[in-house]
């Protein structure tokens, strides 16, 4: 069964973000970055946040429900950021509606490639890490057994409740990754986009060689390309954000923009 849009009176169509919580709007700001002049729409599904720590049967039904709250508003392309929603239900999501809708996933593929002879560690949620998706993706392309995998729950919730404070982060990092020779390690990557707001952390227990990387930047390229092809870029007007959670649209939007704020710091310190 195809979804279309059902809100026919809604004149502006959005580019939709999903994600359990606050994680996928590292991946929003890189949107805003690219694409300025697009309207977006952020679903956050904080009565579940997290995802990563549930059973997957849960986690779709979440996601499902989600995504048919935001294609009622409108969207013209969905981003399901959020790797966990990823693994379990994005081919059945494209097989539901019919916008582009782009996913999430470890960036095992680049990090393979460009390795010099160094491992490469992959950082994620439980679920993600245990789910078929995954471990094919490793199977396919892990030729040389490289790649190893943790699992680091704890952060998501860090993230949620905007802790950023680096002697606790730091600690937490380095209890989790005791068992890890860090030297061995060329490339890190962050498998959930909550962790992508603790990348300058992570950069400090690991060598200034280490290469910390994600997908946000590569599935921004990807949606610029696809929205390209099918002429349906917004090339004029100002950028406005529309938020909800848990299918409820957020009238007092200071909680998520504060993580926006957060990223354009970053930003401006790297």
């Amino acid at each position: 069964m195809i979804i279309e849009k059902t809100f026919a009176s809604e004149e502006v169509m959005r580019i939709g973000f999903f994600d359990s919580g606050v994680g996928g709007i590292s991946v929003l700001h890189e949107a805003l970055r690219q694409l300025p002049n697009e309207n977006y729409i952020y679903y956050a599904d904080t009565d579940h946040v997290p995802y990563g720590t549930k059973s997957k049967e849960e986690v779709k039904q979440y996601v499902f429900q989600a995504v048919e709250v935001m294609a009622r508003v409108g969207m013209k392309a969905l981003v399901v950021a959020c790797n966990t929603a990823t693994s379990i239900a994005i081919n059945e999501l494209r097989q539901q509606y019919s916008f582009p809708i782009l996913g999430m996933e470890p960036a095992v593929k680049p990090a393979v490639e460009k390795n010099c002879s160094k491992r490469i560690l992959v950082t994620a949620t439980p679920l993600t890490l245990k789910e078929e998706k995954y471990q094919d993706l490793v199977s396919r392309l892990d030729h040389a057994h490289i790649v190893d995998g943790v699992a680091l729950p704890e952060l998501v919730d860090y993230a949620e409740k905007f802790v950023f404070d680096q002697n606790e982060i730091l600690e937490y990092l380095k209890a989790k990754l005791s068992g890890f020779e860090l030297n061995q390690y060329g490339t890190v990557v962050l498998g959930c986009t909550h962790f992508q707001f603790y990348r300058s952390y992570f950069q400090k227990l690991f060598s200034g060689d280490t290469d910390i990387i994600d997908g946000s930047t590569g599935t921004i390229n990807y949606l610029r390309k696809t929205l390209s092809e099918r002429e349906i870029t917004n090339s004029n007007g100002k950028s406005e954000i529309c938020f909800f959670s848990s299918g409820k649209k957020v009238e007092q939007d200071h909680r998520y923009r504060k993580y926006l704020n957060y990223l354009d710091k970053k930003t401006d310190l790297s």
